[in-house]
């Protein structure tokens, strides 16, 4: 992926903003497995000595100079997360890294890490079905001024209303929320937000971005797009505007914990 952007960006580089992770690793005696629902396993590596040459990597890859927002991918369970983000600083002063972020953390370990060196972003499964994060890591993050990067706003797709079964080899049947019984539940539950688009002569996936978008200007969407086209009408979700009557409606709705099913990290 990083070779891919790295030759997207050239001649251009001055205009974009380039963020990249560290931290996957392939199972062994020094990587973590991540505890989370997917019945595929994660694993962490995100000891102090593996952040230079990751990072030196992802540069390489890239064809950049410096990484505009590094994150660490997950924190490692085997690592105080003091440790990596203090590893990773060392990038920030060699001016090889500008900003840094983390990605999947509790409260508390954002907390711990902005403690160490300023998180300017902290990314988060956060959406229309997934919204555990309101509780604590969201005020946190706010309290700090740490930006927030909504990882999964459309629910893995879910939320476009196009998702009725998944073919052979579809990654989300390692998601508990898209196991068939799951999925026909979530597909009632989620029936009114279809309705309450075509209402607003939006699509669903618009509605899911644009209701995002309104909870502050500190929340930054990153849908994933297999098209151009889904791209163009992802972007246009930007343009939507809701009235509060249409937020408390989408409330009433679908409230927090409304999906049937695990989310994917616990």
């Amino acid at each position: 992926n990083e070779r891919v952007v790295g030759r997207a960006i050239t001649g251009r580089r001055d205009g974009v903003a380039i963020a990249t992770k560290w931290g996957i690793a392939a199972p062994g005696s020094t990587a973590h497995r991540v505890d989370a629902t997917y019945a595929n396993e994660i694993w962490i590596d995100a000891r102090p000595e593996r952040a230079r040459e990751a990072a030196e990597a992802s540069l390489r890859r890239l064809g950049i100079d410096a990484i505009d927002l590094w994150y660490l991918h997950f924190p490692d369970s085997g690592v105080p997360i003091e440790e990596s983000v203090g590893a990773m600083a060392e990038l920030v002063r060699d001016g090889k890294v500008r900003q840094l972020g983390v990605s999947n953390v509790s409260a508390e370990q954002l907390r711990r890490a902005h403690a160490v060196h300023p998180i300017s972003a902290v990314q988060v499964e956060w959406s229309l079905w997934t919204r555990d994060s309101e509780r604590k890591l969201v005020p946190l993050a706010r309290e700090l001024g740490v930006g927030i990067v909504a990882w999964g706003p459309l629910g893995n797709g879910f939320l476009t209303g196009t998702v009725h079964e998944l073919g052979e080899g579809d990654f989300r049947h390692n998601a508990p929320r898209f196991r068939r019984e799951n999925l026909r539940r979530n597909a009632d539950r989620f029936a009114p937000l279809r309705t309450l688009a075509e209402e607003l002569a939006i699509t669903p996936a618009q509605l899911a971005l644009a209701w995002l978008l309104h909870q502050g200007d500190d929340v930054v969407p990153i849908p994933g797009s297999r098209s151009a086209a889904h791209i163009d009408e992802n972007l246009e979700a930007a343009q939507v505007r809701l009235s509060r009557e249409v937020l408390e409606r989408i409330d009433e709705l679908v409230p927090a914990g409304a999906a049937v099913g695990e989310p994917l990290l616990v």
